[in-house]
């Protein structure tokens, strides 16, 4: 017999809102929701619709067998092996992973789907730069499915109701599928810590286990607009290209407090570009990562005063952390991928061997390595004066 939405699941499909955010317990019947909605689609007319899980493996051990078994009878074509359905009808549907995102740069669609998006390193940019142009022809709707992974770009998604009536987000939790037996629900809850249980079945924000910035607070260290009397105007730099460089114009005050404005965070620019970039930015100090000095060489040339970096990695977080502590370190509230990652950036499970150093799960880090370049090495200043008045922005 034919499963039949629930009735949570009903409220979802429902709603008329372009842009839907769920944020649900493990087993609530996500996939099957997805599944459900894309096949509708499907059926309305000549669609193209994408299934983006975090790898393409996910997307076909996720998705892709009930996908093939529920269109067997309306399929045209199935190819397996690039997890693709066309349909009778002329509509497509396709299965792709989020490791290689930029292969749908340029196309177009009429519904994405993307599941465990708390999970989806670089959210923000891709979503911005990639995903969202392939809906703008059609003017496409797109589902965000995931389990909450801290406070990361999930959470600001999930929030995104306020600010944009497209959007709409629904919190459901593993209790709301009727077909999960709640003797085992309990269970999980007996056995499990209560943050991860409130986590992954209750599908609750909480702060990520392990995190290397615990005391990043965004009400004592997000700001929006105000006047800064800055001293010293510096530039940091983390290189990048497939993933993203990481670039933030910081003001350093006559308390010696660290003001991050500007952020920029993109992916597939060239060395000249950046540079481009950091120029507009009219620091009087530049802190690029060391490890290309080819680049480094290009930035000198343009004019650029490149600094010193060290690339010490705990006794640049100890710095951040102490700057933190002492309430000295202030980041603009448009820095979101930044912020994001403060929340983010964590330890691994296991606890190194004892003369190794702990070092950081090297994800959730571009802009983090960025500005650690950079307030490592700055010396506070030592004096006060009359700095120089700025207004975010500048």
């Amino acid at each position: 017999m034919e499963l039949q939405l629930t009735p949570a699941q009903k409220i979802i499909a429902l709603d008329p809102h372009r842009f839907r955010v769920l944020c649900c317990g493990r087993r609530f019947g996500k996939t099957f929701l997805a599944i459900d909605q894309m096949k509708a689609c499907a059926a309305s007319g000549v669609k193209r619709i994408a299934y983006i899980a975090t790898t393409y493996a996910q997307s076909r051990d996720i998705a892709w067998a009930q996908l093939r078994n529920d269109c067997q009878q309306a399929a045209e074509s199935i190819n397996e092996s690039r997890l693709e359905i066309k349909l009778v009808n002329g509509s497509q549907i396709i299965l792709r992973g989020w490791e290689a995102i930029d292969t749908l740069r340029g196309q177009r669609f009429d519904l994405i789907v993307l599941d465990e998006v708390a999970s989806m390193r670089n959210f923000w940019t891709s979503w911005n730069e990639v995903i969202r142009p392939t809906l703008t022809d059609t003017r496409g709707e797109a589902i965000f499915i995931s389990t909450p992974k801290g406070f990361n770009h999930f959470y600001d998604l999930f929030n995104f109701q306020e600010k944009d009536s497209d959007y709409k987000s629904f919190h459901y939790t593993s209790f709301d599928n009727p077909h999960l037996p709640e003797d085992e629900l309990l269970k999980a809850k007996r056995e499990l810590p209560d943050n991860q249980f409130a986590q992954e079945y209750m599908a609750d924000f909480r702060k990520t286990q392990g995190l290397v910035y615990k005391d990043f607070d965004r009400t004592k260290h997000v700001y929006t607009d105000r006047e800064i009397r800055a001293v010293e105007r510096i530039v940091s730099i983390d290189w990048g290209f497939t993933n993203p460089t990481a670039m933030y114009l910081i003001f350093e005050d006559d308390d010696a407090n660290y003001w991050i404005a500007n952020e920029y965070y993109k992916t597939g620019k060239t060395t000249q570009e950046i540079i481009e970039v950091a120029k507009s930015f009219r620091g009087n100090k530049y802190y690029p990562d060391p490890a290309e000095p080819d680049r480094l060489e290009e930035m000198r040339r343009a004019g650029l005063n490149v600094q010193d970096v060290s690339k010490d990695i705990e006794a640049g977080i100890s710095s951040i952390q102490e700057l933190l502590k002492t309430g000295r370190l202030h980041i603009h509230s448009s820095c979101i991928n930044l912020i994001n990652e403060f929340e983010t950036y964590r330890y691994p499970d296991r606890k190194p061997d004892h003369n190794e150093p702990e070092l950081p799960v090297k994800e959730h880090d571009h802009g983090l390595d960025s500005i650690r370049y950079a307030l490592y090495m700055q010396a506070p200043v030592g004096f006060q004066n009359d700095g120089m008045v700025v207004s975010y922005p500048d």
